[in-house]
């Protein structure tokens, strides 16, 4: 079930029309909890058991960690929890990514190995609630939060459905005291709710579906090697894609939480206008960001130990952050490049100092087009169906094409993917200091009502294929 679906549709109204029953509030938490299962079980229902085991091992182990005074023995619980978490995404995610690369090492030093092909299908949205849980046990494990004591609470924070399979990944402390009081939209909430997924539904269904997936799609899927143009087209083509395709997720799913009275936090503050990669990575996926920073780097060491150490942790910090993106090496190039780039941002920090916003807006707004640059070679490992492919379109995008290289694109399609990505960089630079809702909130409400009255039917009028969200595989 997809926020871009008449199915889901019905889904929403009919839960936000019992959430709003004078029903006691327990009952009305157990009625999300079920529709959230229900949520998810509308993709593949076994599935749902891999859910129930992640939230209770967590809530167990919670509780054991929390009892007891000997650090050994926290720890070992905390290694239980991080056992059974990261060994079922390790199955499920990595399984079949560590067989075939035991199998390539094995044939490096002349051992033939054949084995059955694995037979493992991805559980949606797996890396998102893993995430999730471990961060409910680790504050548990640091002290920096009390085991909850209702377990319904709990399982809802787990399952919460507008943002269970791609995020944003919420912590406890930001959910779980809304549990306590009876919640329940106001009409100011649902609004502004309401307009938020349809501003998300826009982002995914008009812009990401329908305007740039299928320059991404023709440059991408194919054989041939692009030239130079066609190889910037196609890939600030897909950097408008995963921006509007997962930005819309979450602005989706922040908005059905606020139609039920709920408040998840932002994922995304108009990346596209940040000023070197740590500016960026303030912006883009925060709460992945966020959540790699307090529970790997800084644990790792952070910045303790001098710059190379901080350096290392960084990397590492990533590499690792890639490889949450998905069982390919060219996700772990993709992560590579990006702690490459923080780690040099770091050292011309130090010598020349930080790229501040300024009185020169223009400097400014060149730093913040190089960034942008500079992602979109990043995006080339992202998208690329093998590293043979990815060579081939950055070494175009440098100006040195294959031999072969073609021409991929009609003029319309050219003019299509340069122009939104212009509008798109052009809107993020003038928003870059402030929020969607500051935005409108400072327009009339005929201009609003008539924006999103053209948004409406420019969904409902938009012709292509239907696409599932990127984020979902990961």
């Amino acid at each position: 079930m997809v926020f871009n679906s008449f199915t889901f549709a019905v889904f929403f109204a009919v839960v936000v029309a019992l959430h709003s029953l004078p029903l006691p509030w327990r009952v009305r938490k157990f009625n999300l909890l079920c529709a959230s299962y229900l949520f998810y079980a509308a993709w593949n229902p076994p599935f749902v058991i891999l859910l129930w085991v992640s939230t209770l091992a967590d809530w167990f182990f919670s509780r054991a960690i929390h009892a007891q005074s000997v650090e050994r023995r926290r720890r070992a619980f905390v290694a239980g929890s991080l056992a059974v978490n990261l060994g079922l995404l390790g199955f499920f995610k990595y399984g079949g990514f560590v067989l075939d690369n035991f199998v390539a090492l094995a044939g490096l030093v002349g051992i033939e190995f054949h084995p059955a092909a694995p037979d493992i299908i991805l559980p949606v949205g797996i890396s998102f609630y893993t995430f999730q849980t471990l961060s409910y046990t680790l504050d548990v494990y640091r002290r920096q939060t009390a085991p909850w004591q209702s377990f319904l609470d709990y399982a809802l924070y787990v399952t919460f459905f507008p943002q269970l399979v791609a995020g944003p990944i919420v912590r406890a402390v930001e959910f779980l005291p809304q549990c306590v009081q009876p919640v329940r939209a106001t009409a100011g909430q649902l609004s502004w709710g309401l307009s938020l997924m349809v501003i998300g539904l826009f982002e995914k269904m008009v812009c990401a579906d329908g305007i740039f997936a299928p320059i991404v799609e023709k440059a991408y899927e194919t054989t041939l090697a692009p030239n130079m143009v066609s190889a910037w087209c196609g890939t600030l083509a897909f950097a408008g894609q995963v921006f509007c395709d997962f930005a819309g997720y979450s602005t989706c799913a922040i908005g059905a939480a606020m139609c039920l009275g709920f408040r998840i936090p932002d994922n995304f503050r108009f990346p596209y206008a940040a000023i070197g990669f740590s500016d960026f990575w303030s912006r883009w996926h925060i709460s992945l960001s966020t959540w790699l920073r307090d529970y790997l780097f800084i644990p790792l060491g952070s910045s303790r130990g001098g710059s190379f150490r901080s350096g290392v942790n960084l990397m590492v910090t990533m590499l690792l952050g890639g490889l949450w993106h998905g069982a390919a090496w060219t996700y772990v190039a993709w992560g590579g490049l990006h702690g490459l780039f923080l780690v040099s941002e770091r050292i011309w920090k130090a010598r020349f100092g930080a790229l501040k916003p300024g009185p020169r807006p223009l400097r400014d707004f060149a730093y913040a087009q190089a960034t942008f640059i500079a992602v979109c070679f990043t995006y080339v490992f992202f998208r690329a169906e093998g590293f043979g492919q990815a060579i081939h379109f950055c070494s175009a995008m440098l100006g040195a094409p294959a031999a072969s290289a073609q021409h991929c694109f009609t003029s319309m399609q050219m003019l299509a993917g340069f122009a939104g990505i212009g509008v798109m960089l052009a809107i993020h630079w003038l928003m870059r200091n402030t929020t969607l809702e500051h935005a409108t909130a400072r327009l009339p409400w005929w201009i609003r009502s008539l924006v999103l009255a053209g948004m409406i039917v420019a969904i409902f009028l938009m012709p292509g294929e239907d696409r599932a969200f990127i984020y979902f595989q990961f």
